[in-house]
């Protein structure tokens, strides 16, 4: 089973954690090996790309409009095998957004401007995930870890 797109479930459980201030979006991403169009034959470009060259194509056309939502990239890297983990499962890119609140990444990804260039990110990847992350307020920090 793959993972593409938020279910309504899923959506139904982030509002209900009520995660107060900025979130961060963990992103772990598998890129296909040739970039599949075929949900939006708009975006299609002119000869076949990679997964890869469509995930660009979607960074390029998201950054401005995540860095106007008040959102920022905060990592973009290469992925791998797991050191702890399962060793079957692997991940090309590993990515990490911040926006300032819940509802600022729900107005960021459901604008229409961002929707008309979406299709590059499904077009791109074979398998996702997504975890919100909200810093610890039960008295653990990376502070406190240091200490």
């Amino acid at each position: 089973m793959t993972h593409l797109a938020p279910t309504d479930a899923s959506a139904v459980a982030l509002f209900r954690r009520e995660l107060r201030g900025e979130v961060v979006m963990l992103n772990l991403l598998r890129l296909r090996q040739t970039a599949d169009y075929s949900a939006h034959p708009a975006l299609y470009p002119q000869t076949p790309i990679s997964g890869r060259e469509a995930f660009q194509r979607y960074i390029d056309h998201t950054l401005p409009l995540l860095r106007a939502s008040g959102g920022e990239l905060l990592f973009l890297g290469e992925g791998g095998a797991f050191f702890i983990g399962p060793q079957d499962e692997q991940w090309d890119l590993a990515m990490l957004v911040r926006q300032r609140s819940v509802q600022s990444f729900i107005d960021f990804a459901t604008d229409d401007a961002y929707l008309a260039i979406a299709g590059h990110r499904e077009a791109a990847l074979v398998d996702s995930r997504l975890l919100p992350l909200q810093a610890t307020g039960n008295g653990l920090s990376a502070d406190s870890v240091r200490r």
